[in-house]
Protein backbone atom coordinates (compact mmCIF):
# COMPACT_ATOMS: atom_id res chain seq x y z
CA UNK A 1 0.00 0.00 0.00
CA UNK A 2 0.97 3.60 -0.56
CA UNK A 3 -1.38 5.10 2.04
CA UNK A 4 -0.18 6.04 5.50
CA UNK A 5 -2.22 5.74 8.68
CA UNK A 6 -4.95 3.26 9.53
CA UNK A 7 -5.01 1.64 6.07
CA UNK A 8 -1.38 0.55 6.41
CA UNK A 9 -2.17 -0.71 9.92
CA UNK A 10 -5.14 -2.69 8.57
CA UNK A 11 -2.97 -4.29 5.91
CA UNK A 12 -0.41 -5.46 8.48
CA UNK A 13 -3.11 -6.80 10.80
CA UNK A 14 -4.81 -8.60 7.90
CA UNK A 15 -1.53 -10.30 6.94
CA UNK A 16 -0.97 -11.50 10.50
CA UNK A 17 -4.51 -12.94 10.65
CA UNK A 18 -4.02 -14.58 7.26
CA UNK A 19 -0.74 -16.18 8.37
CA UNK A 20 -2.21 -17.46 11.63
CA UNK A 21 -5.18 -18.97 9.75
CA UNK A 22 -3.07 -20.66 7.09
CA UNK A 23 -0.68 -22.01 9.71
CA UNK A 24 -3.66 -23.62 11.46
CA UNK A 25 -4.89 -25.13 8.19
CA UNK A 26 -1.43 -26.35 7.26
CA UNK A 27 -1.51 -24.81 3.77
CA UNK A 28 1.61 -23.47 2.08
CA UNK A 29 1.74 -19.75 1.35
CA UNK A 30 4.07 -16.91 0.49
CA UNK A 31 3.82 -13.14 0.98
CA UNK A 32 5.33 -10.46 -1.26
CA UNK A 33 5.00 -6.70 -1.28
CA UNK A 34 5.12 -4.54 -4.39
CA UNK A 35 5.54 -0.93 -5.42
CA UNK A 36 6.01 1.03 -8.64
CA UNK A 37 7.43 4.34 -9.81
CA UNK A 38 6.91 4.40 -13.61
CA UNK A 39 7.70 1.39 -15.79
CA UNK A 40 11.42 1.74 -15.08
CA UNK A 41 11.14 0.83 -11.38
CA UNK A 42 8.76 -1.97 -10.47
CA UNK A 43 9.70 -3.53 -7.15
CA UNK A 44 8.66 -6.85 -5.59
CA UNK A 45 10.06 -7.54 -2.14
CA UNK A 46 9.90 -10.72 -0.06
CA UNK A 47 8.08 -11.00 3.23
CA UNK A 48 7.83 -14.80 3.29
CA UNK A 49 8.71 -17.47 0.71
CA UNK A 50 6.80 -20.74 0.41
CA UNK A 51 9.57 -22.67 2.14
CA UNK A 52 10.08 -20.09 4.93
CA UNK A 53 8.73 -20.96 8.37
CA UNK A 54 6.36 -18.51 10.05
CA UNK A 55 8.89 -17.20 12.53
CA UNK A 56 9.51 -14.10 14.62
CA UNK A 57 11.59 -12.81 11.72
CA UNK A 58 8.64 -13.08 9.31
CA UNK A 59 6.33 -11.37 11.80
CA UNK A 60 8.96 -8.65 12.10
CA UNK A 61 8.92 -8.13 8.33
CA UNK A 62 5.14 -7.83 8.41
CA UNK A 63 5.22 -5.28 11.24
CA UNK A 64 7.90 -3.38 9.34
CA UNK A 65 5.79 -2.90 6.20
CA UNK A 66 5.59 0.81 5.39
CA UNK A 67 3.89 2.82 2.60
CA UNK A 68 5.97 2.98 -0.56
CA UNK A 69 5.24 4.36 -4.01
CA UNK A 70 2.45 3.57 -6.46
CA UNK A 71 0.14 0.58 -7.05
CA UNK A 72 1.42 -0.74 -10.40
CA UNK A 73 -0.42 -4.06 -10.35
CA UNK A 74 -0.21 -5.67 -13.78
CA UNK A 75 3.51 -6.43 -13.84
CA UNK A 76 3.41 -7.64 -10.24
CA UNK A 77 0.51 -10.03 -10.86
CA UNK A 78 2.30 -11.51 -13.88
CA UNK A 79 5.57 -11.99 -11.98
CA UNK A 80 3.94 -13.57 -8.92
CA UNK A 81 1.79 -15.85 -11.09
CA UNK A 82 5.01 -17.10 -12.69
CA UNK A 83 6.36 -17.95 -9.21
CA UNK A 84 3.06 -19.51 -8.17
CA UNK A 85 2.87 -21.75 -11.24
CA UNK A 86 6.22 -23.26 -10.26
CA UNK A 87 4.69 -24.57 -7.02
CA UNK A 88 3.41 -28.14 -7.09
CA UNK A 89 -0.19 -27.81 -5.89
CA UNK A 90 -3.66 -28.82 -7.01
CA UNK A 91 -5.20 -25.42 -6.17
CA UNK A 92 -3.37 -22.11 -6.44
CA UNK A 93 -4.74 -18.83 -5.07
CA UNK A 94 -3.40 -15.32 -5.65
CA UNK A 95 -4.79 -12.79 -3.16
CA UNK A 96 -3.96 -9.12 -3.72
CA UNK A 97 -4.35 -6.79 -0.75
CA UNK A 98 -4.45 -3.20 -1.97
CA UNK A 99 -5.29 0.30 -0.76
CA UNK A 100 -6.89 1.33 -4.03
CA UNK A 101 -7.13 0.99 -7.79
CA UNK A 102 -4.10 0.47 -10.09
CA UNK A 103 -2.12 3.69 -10.26
CA UNK A 104 1.32 5.12 -11.02
CA UNK A 105 3.09 8.38 -11.68
CA UNK A 106 3.09 8.04 -15.49
CA UNK A 107 0.45 7.14 -18.10
CA UNK A 108 -0.41 3.98 -16.11
CA UNK A 109 -2.87 6.15 -14.20
CA UNK A 110 -6.53 5.77 -15.21
CA UNK A 111 -8.01 3.47 -17.84
CA UNK A 112 -4.67 2.03 -18.99
CA UNK A 113 -3.70 0.81 -15.52
CA UNK A 114 -7.11 -0.74 -14.92
CA UNK A 115 -7.07 -2.53 -18.30
CA UNK A 116 -3.50 -3.79 -17.80
CA UNK A 117 -4.49 -5.24 -14.43
CA UNK A 118 -7.61 -6.82 -15.90
CA UNK A 119 -5.57 -8.50 -18.64
CA UNK A 120 -3.05 -9.76 -16.06
CA UNK A 121 -5.90 -11.33 -14.07
CA UNK A 122 -7.33 -12.95 -17.20
CA UNK A 123 -3.89 -14.44 -17.94
CA UNK A 124 -3.67 -15.73 -14.37
CA UNK A 125 -7.07 -17.46 -14.62
CA UNK A 126 -6.08 -19.06 -17.93
CA UNK A 127 -3.05 -20.58 -16.22
CA UNK A 128 -5.30 -22.14 -13.56
CA UNK A 129 -4.77 -19.59 -10.75
CA UNK A 130 -7.77 -18.39 -8.76
CA UNK A 131 -7.41 -14.63 -8.24
CA UNK A 132 -8.91 -12.51 -5.48
CA UNK A 133 -8.44 -8.87 -4.56
CA UNK A 134 -9.20 -7.18 -1.24
CA UNK A 135 -9.23 -3.39 -1.55
CA UNK A 136 -9.17 -1.24 1.57
CA UNK A 137 -10.94 1.89 0.34
CA UNK A 138 -12.77 4.60 2.28
CA UNK A 139 -13.41 6.83 -0.73
CA UNK A 140 -16.58 5.11 -1.99
CA UNK A 141 -18.75 7.43 0.15
CA UNK A 142 -22.00 5.52 -0.31
CA UNK A 143 -24.67 6.43 2.27
CA UNK A 144 -26.60 3.54 3.81
CA UNK A 145 -29.82 5.34 2.82
CA UNK A 146 -29.33 4.96 -0.94
CA UNK A 147 -30.04 2.55 -3.76
CA UNK A 148 -26.30 2.48 -4.43
CA UNK A 149 -25.74 0.93 -0.99
CA UNK A 150 -28.38 -1.72 -1.68
CA UNK A 151 -26.78 -2.52 -5.05
CA UNK A 152 -23.35 -2.72 -3.44
CA UNK A 153 -24.67 -5.16 -0.82
CA UNK A 154 -26.07 -7.31 -3.63
CA UNK A 155 -22.98 -7.31 -5.87
CA UNK A 156 -20.46 -7.73 -3.04
CA UNK A 157 -22.30 -10.67 -1.49
CA UNK A 158 -22.79 -12.31 -4.87
CA UNK A 159 -19.02 -12.28 -5.46
CA UNK A 160 -18.31 -13.61 -1.96
CA UNK A 161 -20.91 -16.35 -2.39
CA UNK A 162 -19.68 -17.39 -5.83
CA UNK A 163 -16.04 -17.72 -4.84
CA UNK A 164 -16.79 -19.30 -1.47
CA UNK A 165 -18.85 -22.04 -3.15
CA UNK A 166 -16.23 -22.41 -5.87
CA UNK A 167 -13.48 -22.77 -3.25
CA UNK A 168 -15.51 -25.48 -1.47
CA UNK A 169 -15.82 -27.42 -4.75
CA UNK A 170 -12.06 -27.08 -5.27
CA UNK A 171 -11.47 -28.53 -1.82
CA UNK A 172 -13.95 -31.32 -2.54
CA UNK A 173 -12.06 -32.14 -5.70
CA UNK A 174 -8.83 -32.37 -3.69
CA UNK A 175 -10.04 -33.94 -0.42
CA UNK A 176 -13.53 -35.27 -1.10
CA UNK A 177 -17.05 -34.03 -0.30
CA UNK A 178 -18.47 -33.89 3.20
CA UNK A 179 -19.92 -37.16 4.46
CA UNK A 180 -23.62 -36.52 3.89
CA UNK A 181 -23.30 -34.65 0.58
CA UNK A 182 -25.30 -37.27 -1.36
CA UNK A 183 -28.98 -36.37 -1.24
CA UNK A 184 -28.37 -32.83 0.01
CA UNK A 185 -29.66 -29.71 -1.74
CA UNK A 186 -26.09 -29.07 -2.90
CA UNK A 187 -26.03 -32.48 -4.64
CA UNK A 188 -29.27 -31.55 -6.43
CA UNK A 189 -27.67 -28.37 -7.73
CA UNK A 190 -29.74 -26.14 -5.44
CA UNK A 191 -27.67 -23.09 -4.55
CA UNK A 192 -28.74 -20.36 -2.10
CA UNK A 193 -30.17 -18.24 -4.93
CA UNK A 194 -32.29 -21.24 -6.04
CA UNK A 195 -33.84 -21.67 -2.61
CA UNK A 196 -35.99 -18.58 -3.22
CA UNK A 197 -38.07 -20.59 -5.70
CA UNK A 198 -38.73 -23.19 -3.00
CA UNK A 199 -39.77 -20.42 -0.63
CA UNK A 200 -42.19 -19.04 -3.22
CA UNK A 201 -43.69 -22.51 -3.66
CA UNK A 202 -44.26 -22.86 0.08
CA UNK A 203 -45.56 -19.34 0.82
CA UNK A 204 -47.08 -18.24 -2.45
CA UNK A 205 -45.70 -15.54 -4.73
CA UNK A 206 -47.86 -12.85 -3.14
CA UNK A 207 -46.07 -13.27 0.21
CA UNK A 208 -42.50 -12.70 -0.89
CA UNK A 209 -40.74 -10.04 -2.90
CA UNK A 210 -37.00 -10.57 -3.46
CA UNK A 211 -34.75 -9.28 -6.22
CA UNK A 212 -33.31 -12.37 -7.96
CA UNK A 213 -31.00 -10.67 -10.47
CA UNK A 214 -27.40 -11.90 -10.81
CA UNK A 215 -24.24 -10.90 -12.67
CA UNK A 216 -22.05 -14.03 -12.56
CA UNK A 217 -21.99 -17.43 -14.31
CA UNK A 218 -24.02 -19.45 -11.81
CA UNK A 219 -25.02 -22.12 -14.31
CA UNK A 220 -21.45 -23.38 -14.72
CA UNK A 221 -20.84 -23.32 -10.97
CA UNK A 222 -24.12 -25.15 -10.30
CA UNK A 223 -23.04 -28.01 -12.58
CA UNK A 224 -19.63 -28.13 -10.92
CA UNK A 225 -21.25 -28.44 -7.48
CA UNK A 226 -23.42 -31.33 -8.71
CA UNK A 227 -20.57 -33.23 -10.36
CA UNK A 228 -17.59 -32.44 -8.08
CA UNK A 229 -19.34 -31.95 -4.73
CA UNK A 230 -18.86 -29.63 -1.75
CA UNK A 231 -16.29 -29.91 1.00
CA UNK A 232 -18.48 -27.87 3.39
CA UNK A 233 -22.13 -28.49 4.21
CA UNK A 234 -22.49 -24.98 5.63
CA UNK A 235 -20.57 -22.28 3.77
CA UNK A 236 -21.67 -18.74 4.63
CA UNK A 237 -23.13 -16.71 7.47
CA UNK A 238 -22.66 -13.12 8.63
CA UNK A 239 -21.67 -12.91 12.29
CA UNK A 240 -22.17 -10.04 14.78
CA UNK A 241 -18.41 -9.22 15.10
CA UNK A 242 -19.01 -6.61 17.81
CA UNK A 243 -15.80 -7.24 19.77
CA UNK A 244 -13.46 -7.68 16.82
CA UNK A 245 -14.99 -4.61 15.15
CA UNK A 246 -14.11 -2.54 18.20
CA UNK A 247 -10.55 -3.85 18.02
CA UNK A 248 -10.30 -3.10 14.28
CA UNK A 249 -11.91 0.33 14.57
CA UNK A 250 -14.85 -0.31 12.22
CA UNK A 251 -18.61 -0.57 12.63
CA UNK A 252 -19.81 -4.04 13.52
CA UNK A 253 -20.95 -6.56 10.94
CA UNK A 254 -23.10 -5.07 8.15
CA UNK A 255 -24.49 -2.14 10.16
CA UNK A 256 -24.12 1.64 10.20
CA UNK A 257 -21.96 3.29 12.84
CA UNK A 258 -23.72 3.13 16.20
CA UNK A 259 -22.66 6.69 17.13
CA UNK A 260 -20.05 9.08 15.77
CA UNK A 261 -18.98 10.02 19.28
CA UNK A 262 -19.38 7.97 22.44
CA UNK A 263 -17.62 6.83 25.60
CA UNK A 264 -16.63 3.18 25.86
CA UNK A 265 -16.06 1.68 29.30
CA UNK A 266 -14.13 -1.45 30.20
CA UNK A 267 -11.83 -2.70 32.96
CA UNK A 268 -9.06 -0.37 31.77
CA UNK A 269 -11.22 2.73 32.18
CA UNK A 270 -13.36 4.99 30.00
CA UNK A 271 -12.34 5.97 26.49
CA UNK A 272 -13.83 8.56 24.14
CA UNK A 273 -14.34 7.02 20.70
CA UNK A 274 -14.84 9.22 17.65
CA UNK A 275 -15.57 8.19 14.06
CA UNK A 276 -12.19 8.76 12.31
CA UNK A 277 -13.71 8.84 8.81
CA UNK A 278 -16.08 11.62 9.85
CA UNK A 279 -13.20 13.60 11.34
CA UNK A 280 -11.15 13.12 8.15
CA UNK A 281 -14.03 14.35 5.98
CA UNK A 282 -14.72 17.36 8.18
CA UNK A 283 -11.03 18.27 8.17
CA UNK A 284 -10.91 17.99 4.38
CA UNK A 285 -13.79 20.48 4.19
CA UNK A 286 -12.13 22.73 6.81
CA UNK A 287 -15.05 22.26 9.21
CA UNK A 288 -13.11 20.62 12.03
CA UNK A 289 -12.46 23.11 14.83
CA UNK A 290 -13.14 23.58 18.52
CA UNK A 291 -16.70 24.77 17.86
CA UNK A 292 -17.41 21.62 15.85
CA UNK A 293 -16.02 19.47 18.67
CA UNK A 294 -18.33 21.19 21.17
CA UNK A 295 -21.30 20.86 18.82
CA UNK A 296 -20.65 17.13 18.43
CA UNK A 297 -20.43 16.71 22.19
CA UNK A 298 -23.68 18.59 22.66
CA UNK A 299 -25.51 16.51 20.06
CA UNK A 300 -23.83 13.26 21.15
CA UNK A 301 -22.07 12.73 17.84
CA UNK A 302 -25.06 13.41 15.59
CA UNK A 303 -24.49 15.74 12.63
CA UNK A 304 -28.15 16.21 11.77
CA UNK A 305 -28.73 19.40 13.80
CA UNK A 306 -25.50 21.21 12.95
CA UNK A 307 -26.43 23.75 10.30
CA UNK A 308 -23.02 24.33 8.73
CA UNK A 309 -22.53 20.67 7.78
CA UNK A 310 -23.62 19.95 4.15
CA UNK A 311 -26.57 17.61 3.68
CA UNK A 312 -24.51 14.98 1.81
CA UNK A 313 -22.16 14.70 4.80
CA UNK A 314 -25.09 14.36 7.18
CA UNK A 315 -26.45 11.57 4.99
CA UNK A 316 -23.08 9.83 4.71
CA UNK A 317 -22.45 9.79 8.47
CA UNK A 318 -25.99 9.15 9.67
CA UNK A 319 -25.85 6.91 12.74
CA UNK A 320 -27.69 3.62 13.17
CA UNK A 321 -30.69 5.28 14.81
CA UNK A 322 -30.89 7.91 12.06
CA UNK A 323 -31.07 5.35 9.23
CA UNK A 324 -34.57 4.12 8.45
CA UNK A 325 -34.78 0.35 9.21
CA UNK A 326 -36.16 -0.26 5.72
CA UNK A 327 -32.72 0.43 4.21
CA UNK A 328 -31.08 -2.16 6.46
CA UNK A 329 -33.76 -4.69 5.57
CA UNK A 330 -33.51 -4.00 1.82
CA UNK A 331 -29.73 -4.44 1.84
CA UNK A 332 -30.04 -7.59 3.98
CA UNK A 333 -32.58 -9.01 1.52
CA UNK A 334 -30.10 -8.60 -1.33
CA UNK A 335 -27.42 -10.38 0.70
CA UNK A 336 -29.66 -13.17 1.98
CA UNK A 337 -30.33 -14.62 -1.47
CA UNK A 338 -26.61 -15.47 -1.76
CA UNK A 339 -26.16 -16.92 1.76
CA UNK A 340 -26.93 -20.54 2.64
CA UNK A 341 -27.28 -19.77 6.36
CA UNK A 342 -28.32 -16.39 7.78
CA UNK A 343 -27.20 -12.91 8.87
CA UNK A 344 -26.74 -11.31 12.24
CA UNK A 345 -28.78 -8.19 11.52
CA UNK A 346 -29.50 -5.77 14.33
CA UNK A 347 -32.40 -3.36 13.76
CA UNK A 348 -32.40 0.13 15.25
CA UNK A 349 -35.42 2.22 16.17
CA UNK A 350 -35.10 5.46 18.10
CA UNK A 351 -38.78 5.58 19.09
CA UNK A 352 -40.29 2.10 18.77
CA UNK A 353 -44.03 1.56 18.70
CA UNK A 354 -46.29 -1.36 18.01
CA UNK A 355 -47.07 -0.14 14.52
CA UNK A 356 -43.42 0.46 13.60
CA UNK A 357 -42.34 -2.92 14.92
CA UNK A 358 -45.13 -4.64 13.02
CA UNK A 359 -44.14 -2.89 9.77
CA UNK A 360 -40.40 -3.60 10.09
CA UNK A 361 -40.70 -7.29 10.95
CA UNK A 362 -43.37 -7.89 8.34
CA UNK A 363 -41.08 -6.25 5.80
CA UNK A 364 -38.16 -8.47 6.88
CA UNK A 365 -40.34 -11.57 6.47
CA UNK A 366 -41.70 -10.36 3.13
CA UNK A 367 -38.18 -9.69 1.83
CA UNK A 368 -37.06 -13.25 2.55
CA UNK A 369 -34.84 -12.74 5.61
CA UNK A 370 -34.32 -15.94 7.59
CA UNK A 371 -33.82 -14.15 10.89
CA UNK A 372 -32.82 -10.90 12.56
CA UNK A 373 -30.74 -10.31 15.68
CA UNK A 374 -31.35 -7.65 18.35
CA UNK A 375 -33.81 -4.79 18.13
CA UNK A 376 -32.09 -1.78 19.66
CA UNK A 377 -33.82 1.39 20.84
CA UNK A 378 -32.73 4.61 22.51
CA UNK A 379 -33.39 5.29 26.18
CA UNK A 380 -36.10 7.74 27.21
CA UNK A 381 -33.47 10.10 28.62
CA UNK A 382 -30.27 11.48 27.14
CA UNK A 383 -27.04 12.52 28.77
CA UNK A 384 -26.90 15.82 30.63
CA UNK A 385 -25.58 18.69 28.51
CA UNK A 386 -22.91 20.62 30.38
CA UNK A 387 -21.73 24.07 29.42
CA UNK A 388 -18.41 23.64 27.63
CA UNK A 389 -17.92 27.19 26.39
CA UNK A 390 -20.01 30.22 25.63
CA UNK A 391 -22.32 29.70 22.68
CA UNK A 392 -25.86 29.21 21.54
CA UNK A 393 -25.75 25.43 21.56
CA UNK A 394 -24.52 25.18 25.12
CA UNK A 395 -27.07 27.53 26.66
CA UNK A 396 -28.79 24.97 28.86
CA UNK A 397 -32.05 26.14 30.41
CA UNK A 398 -31.91 26.86 34.14
CA UNK A 399 -35.38 25.42 34.63
CA UNK A 400 -36.13 21.77 35.40
CA UNK A 401 -35.47 19.56 32.39
CA UNK A 402 -38.09 16.98 31.38
CA UNK A 403 -37.03 13.42 32.12
CA UNK A 404 -38.28 10.60 29.93
CA UNK A 405 -41.51 10.82 27.95
CA UNK A 406 -45.07 11.49 29.01
CA UNK A 407 -47.06 8.58 30.38
CA UNK A 408 -49.35 7.03 27.73
CA UNK A 409 -53.10 7.42 28.03
CA UNK A 410 -55.05 4.49 29.41
CA UNK A 411 -55.99 1.79 26.91
CA UNK A 412 -59.33 2.46 25.21
CA UNK A 413 -61.00 -0.46 23.48
CA UNK A 414 -63.01 1.87 21.24
CA UNK A 415 -59.88 3.71 20.00
CA UNK A 416 -58.86 2.27 16.60
CA UNK A 417 -55.37 3.81 16.93
CA UNK A 418 -54.61 2.21 20.30
CA UNK A 419 -51.44 0.12 19.96
CA UNK A 420 -51.63 -1.86 23.19
CA UNK A 421 -53.93 -4.56 21.83
CA UNK A 422 -52.28 -5.16 18.43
Amino acid sequence: GSTKGWINDAEREALVLLCESLETLGDRYAIYGFSGMTRKRCEVYRVKRFDDAYTVEVRGRISGIRPRDYTRMGVTIRHLCHLLNEVDARTRLLITLSDGKPDDYDTYRGAYGIEDTRQALIEAKRSGIHTFCITIDTEAKIPYTSEAAVEFADNAMEAISYYAIQASTDLAEERGSYESFAGSLWSQGVLPIDSIEKLIEERGAEFIEVDTSSTMDWGTLRERVKTIGMRNSNVMAIAPTATISNISGVSQSIEPTYQNLYVKSNLSGEFTVVNPYMVKELKARKLWDSVMVNDLKYYEGSLQHIDRIPSEIKELFATAFEVEPKWLVEAASRRQKWIDQAQSLNLYMSEPSGKKLDMVYRMAWFRGLKTTYYLRSLGATSTEKSTISDGKLNAVSSGPAPVGSAAPAACALDDPDCEACQ
